[in-house]
């Protein structure tokens, strides 16, 4: 082997775990690249591939083998290695034995700190084909799986049971079991269309030989790419479009080897039942695409990807469509007997289901979020009538069948149910805008009762819990408290609500009061959801420092929170920024220093130098303009305006000594700087800044 060769590892499974499938292929091609980088043989690139029964890379332009090292092995100094004689002493015998030489072919080393006896030599490169069975072993065993499985009579654990393994280096198969299986060049097409072995002669084989010949797409996102081809084709040959969610589109790529979509259909009486519980049992259930109309609404069709290219096709739909009808027909009937009764109606039974034993049930957590909402109402534009009625309303639809049926439903069935018992409508869309946002990127609560809703509900829990010693410690939060309070603050933010936050966690204190004693807990509940603000603002790459440098002034108004963060990150981008902040964090220094109070009036017969008269000058000037603008909350024109103290500032630390032997001359120029400092911490600290 003297030129550089493709390498080529294929492990052979029972059928891999669909939503972890992309995780296994990544962990493993980055598994083998990173074992044969540190073993010195850098590949060129490699392709990562997956289906549902093999995990495969191809490693392209590796060399034959490791390039030779020389190898340095210090042994005994050289006062110790010989005697007085120049004889080589025993230490010096035993290392030259250790090192298979004689101690005249030993070398001398001489350093600042002594010398030594040393052993050079070059250690030979291994062979690639020699290194890859322990890398790939290595990889395999650092995969991401929480419980391994084993199969047969072997001691040989992974997630599925493996039956066959091709390791190709060139044309050369690499003679070694991997996880018991003999390695070789064989590899297996589609379970059904090619079960019959076929042989590689080459890594660059791979793909096209498992695709035109065994029925393979082996390339995960060519084979996700073929089936959002084929959904959206048929969706359209149906005057539709189909609903393609990327979890899905994932997870069904991982099912098939082979995609093949089936068009099925069902019966238009099932439309009268909400779409989203019919969408759920086809997405959630089936690992259906429904398709919808130019409107958004269901079409009594769905796209199914079959991993056979059936000789029959109408038996394929037809099995199909009968596995839908039931779960349809449940859909159904649960739809027409929930609505037999009014939501109201099960605000009863809400007694039954624990919230949290210390806490109590739903229903008085119901009546916490009444009393919340009715408040909140007033400072939120929403009516406190519908607010309140709202909140009373928001966890009955839990104990409907519908819901008991399809959880993730919640909310959703809340609002038909409300709608058809002639709820006003703001109520009705309140009840399933109380989840949004369910996750990062969500859609937020679009009207006012549902805004107060969302709100109160996530506040209640944030303080119960907290107020019962139960926060989050860890990847532990049962009660979805990180979320619960990334969803108050993207709501107060994004929604531009200036309300204070600290108040409204009080205000939900005061409703556990004879229950537990929250109120203690506020400041607690406070601090852990600014520092949920710290992430938010990091996932949309504002610095650290510039949010340090806002919550050191302590705002609890996460709008005003935001306004001060997207001025300083303004501010830092001005030519002024640098030698502005550098000039805060001296004056910072220097006040911090002071013992006592500090001084705040400025006593202009004792502004000496010209420096400290122009920088007062200059600072008075623009006090009255900036102050205007901080209390707008208009912190970026606050901070612009400051930017024009730049030069005066910088002549006032070149030019005057501010630590006067003179009492009254020092204390005036600390007022003078605990005046310029004070404007700026109006609006963050400007001294945590780099």
């Amino acid at each position: 082997m003297s030129e550089i060769q493709d390498l080529l590892i294929e492990i052979g499974t029972e059928e891999l775990p669909p939503k972890a499938l992309k995780g296994l292929r990544d962990a493993f091609a980055d598994g083998v690249v990173k074992g044969l980088a540190d073993a010195g043989l850098d590949p060129v690139d490699h392709v990562a591939y997956a289906a549902p029964r093999r995990l495969a890379v191809w490693v392209r332009g590796l060399p034959p083998r490791q390039a030779d090292q020389a190898m340095e092995r210090r042994g005994p100094a050289l006062a110790a290695a010989f005697d007085a004689q120049g004889n080589p002493t025993r230490a010096a015998q035993g290392f030259a034995a250790s090192r298979g030489v004689a101690v005249t072919d030993l070398a001398r080393l001489e350093t600042d700190k002594g010398a030594w006896l040393v052993h050079r030599h070059l250690e030979p490169g291994r062979d690639t084909a020699a290194l890859v069975p322990a890398i790939v072993e290595a990889a395999l065993a650092a995969l991401p799986i929480p419980k391994r499985m084993r199969w047969g009579d072997g001691d040989a654990e992974f997630v599925r049971p493996v039956h066959w393994v091709v390791m190709l280096l060139g044309a050369e198969v690499i003679q070694a079991p991997i996880l018991g299986i003999p390695a070789g060049r064989e590899t297996r097409g589609h379970r059904f269309h090619h079960p019959a072995t076929l042989a590689l002669s080459a890594p660059s084989e791979y793909a096209p030989l498992l695709e035109t010949q065994g029925w393979v797409k082996v390339d995960f996102e060519a084979r996700r790419a073929a089936i959002r081809g084929q959904v959206e084709a048929a969706a359209a040959e149906l005057g539709g479009r189909a609903v393609i969610e990327a979890d899905l589109l994932d997870e069904v790529t991982a099912l098939v080897e082979w995609p093949v979509a089936v068009v099925g259909h069902f019966e238009a009486r099932f439309l009268e039942v909400p779409q989203e519980a019919l969408i759920s049992t086809m997405q959630d259930n089936q690992k259906y695409f429904p398709v919808v109309d130019g409107d958004g609404r269901l079409m009594p069709h769905f796209i199914t990807i079959s991993n056979v290219d059936s000789r029959a096709p109408d038996r394929v739909r037809e099995g199909n469509e009968r596995v839908i009808r039931p779960r349809f027909a449940d859909a159904e009937f649960f739809w027409n007997q929930d609505r037999r009764r009014p939501l109201e109606s099960h605000l009863e039974a809400l007694k039954t289901v624990v919230f949290q034993h210390k806490l109590g049930s739903l229903h008085d957590k119901t009546l916490r979020v009444v009393r919340l909402a009715g408040l909140l109402a007033r400072d939120m534009g929403a009516d406190p009538d519908q607010a309140r009625r709202a909140a009373l309303l928001s966890k009955c639809d839990l104990q409907t069948q519908m819901v008991f049926e399809f959880t993730e439903l919640q909310g959703t069935m809340g609002r038909y149910y409300a709608a058809h018992d002639g709820e006003p409508e703001a109520v009705a869309a309140a009840l399933e805008q109380q989840y949004l946002p369910r996750h990062a990127g969500d859609a937020l609560p679009a009207n006012p009762v549902g805004r107060v809703l969302a709100l109160a509900d996530r506040l209640d829990t944030l303080v119960g819990i907290f107020a019962i010693g139960q926060k989050p410690t860890g990847a532990k939060d049962p009660f979805g408290l990180r979320r619960a309070a990334l969803g108050v603050l993207r709501i107060l933010v994004e929604l531009e609500l200036p309300l204070d936050l600290e108040t409204l966690l009080q205000q939900s204190a005061e409703g556990y009061e004879g229950r537990v004693p929250a109120v203690p807990a506020v400041p607690q509940v406070l601090e852990y959801v600014m520092e949920r603000l710290r992430a938010y603002y990091l996932d949309r790459g504002i610095r650290p420092e510039v949010f340090e440098a806002v919550l050191a002034v302590r705002p609890t108004r996460p709008l005003d929170f935001d306004r001060r963060v997207r001025a300083v990150e303004h501010f830092l981008g001005l030519p002024e920024a640098e030698a502005l902040a550098a000039a805060h964090k001296r004056i910072h220094n220097i006040l911090r220093k002071v013992e006592g109070g500090l001084p705040d009036r400025v006593d202009t017969r004792l502004l000496a130098e010209s420096a400290e008269q122009d920088l007062h000058r200059h600072l008075e000037g623009l006090r009255e303009a900036v102050a205007a603008h901080l209390d707008a909350g208009e912190y970026t024109e606050g901070l612009t305006r400051l930017a024009a103290l730049r030069g005066p500032v910088d002549a006032f630390f070149d030019q005057v000594m501010v630590m006067a032997e003179d009492p009254a001359l020092r204390d005036n120029r600390l007022a003078l700087l605990n005046r310029l400092a004070g404007l700026f911490l109006r609006v963050a600290d400007l001294s945590r800044l780099p």
